[in-house]
Order: C-alpha cells, then structure tokens, then sequence
C-alpha cells in the first residue's frame, strides 16, 4: 500500500467519525450509553473477525509473546474514550465533541514526552495553549460555560490519544492489524455489556429503536473506520496520521448543521478554527522540520 492510498483510508476513517457522531447522539433517545457501546463494539468485532481469521490463515510469521495481552491493554483505552465521549454526548453538541475529540492530536505529542521520554518538538507548547484558547472560545468566552459533557469529551480526547499511542507501538511489531482490532473491539463490547447489564435496562423496543445507529456505530464507526485507521497507520508517518484522522472534526460540524440543525456562536466558530489550526500546526511543523534537514543533509 502506498503513503497516498493509506491516508485516503485515513481521511475516509475521519469522514465515517464525524457521521458517527450524529448516531451516537441521536441513538441515546432510545438507548443508554452503555448498551449503545457494547452493542456497537460487539457487531465490529463480528466485522473484524473473518478478517482476523483469514489474516491468521495468510500470515507466516508466529504472533509475538505478550502480544494478546498488549492488544486488551489498547482496548481498555478504546473503551475509556468511548464511555467518556458517548457520556459526554448526553450534555454537549455533535461540534463540540468532534472538535474537542479531536485534541487527541495535541494530546499525542505530549504523552509520547511524558511515557516515551522523548524530547518534544518547540510547536508542542505553543499549540496545547493555542488549544486551549481555543476551547475559551468554543466556548463562550467563559470557562464556567463549559459543559459536563464537553470536559468528559477532553478526558475522551486523552483516552484516543493513548490508544492511538499504544497502536502506533504495537501495530508494526505484530504484523496483525485484523487481530488487533478485533481485540479491541471485543475488550470493549464485554465491558459495555457489563456494565450496562448492571446500570441500564434494556428491551427488544430500545434495541429496535436505536438499531440504525447502533448497526451503523458497529459496522462502519467501530468496524471499518477502525480497521482503516490500524491499517493506514502501518504505511505513513505518524503526524500525517493524526492530521487526516482529525478531519472527523470538520465532518462532525458539517453533519452537526446539515443533520441535527446545530447552531454554534460566531466565537464558537472561530474556536473551532483555533484547536483545528493548533492540531495542524502540532503535526505539521515537525514534519516539514525534518524534511527540511533531510533535503539539506543530502544536499
């Protein structure tokens, strides 16, 4: 696969999760959170495991020690990101979560300082505060104005991130992206269910009810997107990774307007257009930085 195809997967990933944001809101009329994210990930995990089965049957290479045990490690991030943004859901808007979902991508370059020890490109600092103002001014211009919903939606964006961390790692020494996903998918789906089965009711109505949002979270939110997103990160760098995912941004406000009706504030737009330029400045100025001593260096 080429770098170009491989970010078409992601960009496509980044399209579907901001779609997914309207089902995920709009399903909890008839469902609760909990059962929402066991049924989703449960029907990814059915999605993902023919391929798991097949990729299994085609590979030559034994799976490495430990490498079970590394992929439940990452399901355990999916599922804190899922319950923090699904709950965050019930009190904030589809624009709201998608942009500050989205700050995954600052969140990204910070945690690899803090777990990996590696030094921090200058643009780090800069961007978590142009970030920060940003969410200032998405929302309102007031801090206080902030939602439940929109701080569990920042907690979500820390869970991505480590997720996305952890796969980035685990992903390239395994060779078994198929697997991966559909351990994660099935870490989360018994979570889900759970808990759900302790906190949420549940009936053949609710499940009726929600089934739309629910078949299109399990397929193409948890399943292909997912999938997409393992497999693209195999064949391109990380920060153009995290730039083309972060899309799901944009699409999550376009489908917030055109679906749900959703009004945001002249100030919440330009908040919007700060944490979207503070993500893109966070992937894009390292890696223009290094191309530039690379051409330098062979010249």
């Amino acid at each position: 696969m080429t770098r170009l195809q491989a970010n078409l997967f992601l960009l496509f990933s980044g399209a579907i999760w901001g779609a997914g944001f309207v089902a995920q809101s709009t399903a909890m009329e008839a469902i609760g959170p909990l059962w929402f994210i066991g049924l989703r990930f449960a029907i990814a995990t059915i999605v993902a495991l023919p391929l798991a089965l097949v990729e299994t049957r085609l590979s030559t290479a034994p799976l490495p020690r430990k490498s079970i045990r590394n992929f439940v490690f990452i399901g355990l991030a999916l599922f804190g990101g899922a319950v923090t943004q699904q709950f965050g859901l019930l009190t904030t808007s589809v624009t709201n979560s998608g942009f500050l979902t989205g700050l995954y991508v600052v969140f990204v370059p910070i945690l690899t300082v803090v777990f990996l020890r590696r030094k921090p490109h200058w643009v780090i600092w800069p961007g978590a505060l142009l970030a920060s103002f940003g969410i200032y001014l998405l929302s309102g211009g007031a801090l206080s104005s902030l939602t439940g919903g929109d701080l569990l939606t920042i907690v979500c964006a820390v869970f991505w991130a480590i997720q996305m961390l952890l796969v980035g790692i685990f992903a390239s020494h395994t060779g078994r992206p198929m697997l991966l996903s559909m351990v994660q998918f099935a870490v989360c789906a018994a979570l889900g269910c759970l808990f759900a089965a302790f906190s949420e009711p549940l009936s053949l109505d609710v499940i009726r009810n929600a089934l739309p949002q629910i078949l299109y979270a399990g397929v193409f939110s948890s399943g292909v997107a997912f999938i997409c997103q393992v497999v693209g990160q195999r064949y391109t760098t990380a920060p153009q990774a995290a730039i083309f995912l972060s899309s799901e941004a944009l699409f999550a406000a376009l489908f917030g307007v055109l679906l749900l009706d959703e009004v945001i504030t002249p100030i919440g737009y330009v908040g919007c257009a700060v944490i979207f330029v503070a993500m893109l400045a966070v992937e894009l100025v390292p890696e223009l930085a290094r191309r530039r001593q690379e051409a330098e260096a062979a010249a």
